[in-house]
């Protein structure tokens, strides 16, 4: 396991900042039931600032046509929806809700040509309220191969106000390696054609990479 190339600061700051306060309590409360208590909490918080900024070795399901989950989290959106941005047709959308324990990275959901990015300035509702994809902080993106094209969004959240972004238009992505991460969780929103046989349903449990959202005709 390890830590996301864009937390590594975040993380040794809390790191040191832990040490610190870990020596200073064995250095100044002699009292072990009390220092000790201290610092078992310091180190938990170590431990768990690995865990929070994870970047899990994934493989990808393989498949041209074969649609992955971008993020780890709950389905809870599948809905036909008219997609103004970008598409500007009807599609189906897919969306899933990442939590504060998931693990934030996101990774490309198919292989092919990087169509289309932009990023969007907006409110931090809570990323589960429908208006949240049109009103909320997000980036935009989509990819594209000969089986169909996958447009998706990076929503930011009431906590969640950290979007970082890879795709750059021109570029190609791979199904299986990183296109962002949004810290402290919040949504992905999926745009897949009508036609896609999608292979989740509500309530479902997804993983990056190794979860089949849809298959592409």
């Amino acid at each position: 396991m390890i830590i996301h190339k864009d937390c590594i600061k975040t993380a040794f700051w809390i790191w040191l900042v832990a040490g610190v306060l870990i020596f200073l309590t064995l250095r100044f409360i002699p009292c072990p039931y009390i220092s000790y208590p201290l610092c078992s909490i310091l180190l938990f918080v170590m431990g768990f600032t690995v865990f929070f900024f994870r970047v899990p070795v994934r493989r990808a399901v393989p498949g041209d046509n074969v649609v992955t989950s971008v993020a780890d989290g709950k389905v809870v959106v599948i809905e036909k929806v008219f997609e103004p941005e970008y598409l500007n047709s009807e599609c189906m959308q897919v969306s899933v809700y990442m939590d504060f324990f998931n693990v934030h990275v996101n990774f490309w959901p198919i292989s092919g040509d990087v169509t289309y990015y932009k990023y969007h300035p907006g409110k931090y509702l809570l990323a589960f309220l429908p208006k949240a994809s049109e009103l909320n902080e997000h980036s935009s993106m989509s990819i594209r191969n000969e089986h169909g094209e996958v447009f998706f969004k990076q929503l930011a959240g009431t906590f969640a106000r950290r979007i970082i972004c890879y795709a750059k238009p021109g570029e190609k992505g791979v199904k299986g390696e990183q296109c962002g991460i949004i810290r402290f969780g919040s949504r992905i929103d999926m745009y897949l054609p009508l036609d896609a046989d999608i292979k989740v349903n509500l309530g479902d449990y997804v993983k990056a990479c190794e979860t089949v959202i849809a298959e592409l005709k």
